[in-house]
């Protein structure tokens, strides 16, 4: 467990030798505003969008209460880019940061606040997620405040805030015993058909969820925080070579394919969505559960096309993380310190890379896959941007006629790609 504090941040200066950090003014009036907000109902929801900052300003509210112990929970994979600046901040309060996952691993400490980052990593429903309940039971066990961090509090439904906040005593909605007694009263719900049968679907939150918790959050946008960034996104398409063509055009026909060893089933229509979007950026996964890179083109096109630049690569499978190691070599590391330090190509994985990290050292971030996720594009392609940057160039290499256009269509209108875009793209492939 590590102290920790978070760029941006406003003004560096040298102080005796010692160079010090300097909150920026609306961070300095979100510390006060946040304070008070804890203060008077023990929990606040930073809704501050990404790079704005909320991370520090976070730390600066906990200085404000006069906290004494203090528990920073984080994604594993942003610990370390938070981990370099403590020093900087040299907070009077014991600071722990640890991951969701290890929560169970925590000493005894009585913790007298919580800051929970990416929290809308807890807004699974109808049912609550184990990281949701491990929350929950840490708060009631410690009695402590909270504060919540998310640019994107309820990035696919207004329901996803529930159970963001139903540890909290508190909140707009502890009356409710559980997310159905909320869905009565806060959620449109409806029928759905899947595989012959009807399921209710609670994904229609209303408004007034957001308007209920409004008491209890800040929000603050890039544009209010000054941000001029341009973001520039271009799709380069590859030709992948013939086979794996071949093998596409086999597994749509004939939903089969039989190796000497291995077999490519997609008996259903979610495996043939997954195993095309596999295909289609050279790897696949065999019904025997083994893996394999089958193309190289599209880690050999990225090399190429980029050599000579430092660049962050978004995959999504983990043999598109071989073929990228195959063909960078040494170049390439997974680590965000020795991309900082002056690595040349950094590879991460989409949904661990999407939240917590800054990428602020690369000249361009280049996607392998696309996520299925709307969530992961409109995150993801962030992670470059600070106060200063002008500019972002965001790159998406796409097989030609394969699924990734497709995907990309839905993300960017805020839509997660789902099996029935699929079903309905399919007589288009190739």
């Amino acid at each position: 467990m590590d102290a920790v504090a978070q760029p941006p941040r406003v003004g560096e200066e040298h102080v005796n030798g010692i160079l010090m950090i300097e909150y920026r003014p609306y961070q300095k009036e979100i510390i006060q505003r946040g304070a008070d907000i804890v203060r008077k109902h023990g929990f606040v929801y930073l809704a501050m969008e990404v790079r704005t900052g909320k991370t520090l300003t976070s730390l600066g509210i906990a200085d404000e209460l006069g906290a004494q112990n203090v528990l920073f929970l984080t994604k594993k994979k942003a610990i370390s880019s938070i981990t370099k600046d403590s020093d900087l901040l040299c907070p009077p309060y014991v600071l722990f940061v640890m991951n969701y996952e290890s929560m169970h691993k925590l000493p005894d400490v009585k913790w007298d606040l919580i800051i929970a980052d990416e929290a809308h990593g807890m807004g699974a429903f109808p049912k609550p997620s184990k990281r949701a309940k491990d929350f929950r039971a840490l708060v009631s066990k410690t009695k402590a405040r909270v504060i919540l961090l998310s640019g994107t509090p309820t990035p696919e439904s207004y329901s996803q805030m529930y159970h963001q906040v139903y540890a909290l005593p508190s909140g707009p909605f502890h009356k409710y015993k559980n997310f159905y007694g909320f869905a009565n009263d806060n959620v449109d719900v409806k029928l759905k058909r899947i595989g012959g049968h009807s399921i209710k679907d609670y994904t229609a939150g209303q408004s007034k969820i957001l308007a209920d918790m409004a008491p209890y959050t800040i929000s603050y946008t890039q544009e209010e925080a000054g941000f001029v960034v341009e973001t520039t996104e271009k799709v380069l398409e590859v030709e992948l070579l013939p086979v794996t063509y071949e093998i596409m055009r086999k597994l749509r026909k004939d939903l089969v394919v039989e190796g000497k060893e291995e077999v490519i089933l997609a008996d259903t229509a979610v495996k043939l969505m997954i195993k095309m979007h596999q295909l289609c950026s050279g790897t696949i996964k065999f019904e025997s559960g083994n893996s394999k890179v089958i193309d190289y083109t599209k880690a050999q096109f990225i090399k190429e096309t980029f050599k000579g630049k430092r660049i962050g690569i978004f995959y999504k499978f983990k043999q598109e993380l071989h073929a990228l190691k195959s063909v960078f070599g040494d170049a390439l590391t997974e680590s965000l310190d020795e991309f900082n330090a002056g690595g040349q190509v950094i590879a991460l994985q989409i949904v661990s890379g999407r939240e917590g990290i800054s990428l602020q050292k690369a000249e361009a971030l280049v996607y392998y896959n696309i996520d299925f996720s709307a969530t992961s594009y409109w995150q993801s392609k962030d992670r470059m941007t600070t106060k200063d940057r002008l500019k972002n160039d965001v790159y998406w290499i796409f097989a030609k006629g394969g699924i990734e256009r497709d995907i990309y269509k839905a993300v960017t209108k805020k839509k997660d790609y789902t099996l029935n875009h699929f079903k309905r793209d399919l007589l288009n492939l190739f």
